[in-house]
């Protein structure tokens, strides 16, 4: 499942305010809540929230040196291109090819999508 690689790759470009409130006490409690859920109602757990809560707790639980120093970083701005590029890679290969990729049924919006996510980290590496 490509979506799981959107994780990773919200994790190292989310904003610095938006990262520092889910790693507080906020975060602590949605965290919190997502386990137990899953843990004591698995039927209630459905398979849709299954990415955002391994994103809530890919935020709350990993050490300083990983949420802080690789964040704000020339390394997790290659992360993101590496998964931005391989998402990019599999989408064409999926279609069919570059010209198919934007004549499919929400061929234009999906891989302009993608583009945006290699575009990123490259904009973000250079300025």
């Amino acid at each position: 499942m490509l979506t799981a690689l959107l994780i990773p790759y919200i994790f190292f470009s989310l904003p610095s305010v938006i990262f520092s409130l889910f790693r507080g006490q906020v975060g602590q409690w949605i965290a919190i809540v997502a386990v137990v859920v899953q843990l004591f109602f698995p039927k209630h757990f459905r398979e849709w929230f299954e990415l955002p809560a391994a994103a809530i707790l890919l935020i709350e639980v990993p050490p300083n040196l990983i949420a802080y120093t690789f964040r704000d970083n020339w390394v997790g701005l290659f992360i993101c291109l590496g998964i931005g590029c391989y998402l990019l890679q599999e989408h064409i290969r999926a279609s069919g090819g570059f010209r198919n990729a934007f004549t499919k049924a929400n061929g234009i919006s999906n891989t302009l999508g993608i583009i945006a996510l290699v575009v990123f980290p490259i904009w973000a590496i250079i300025f």
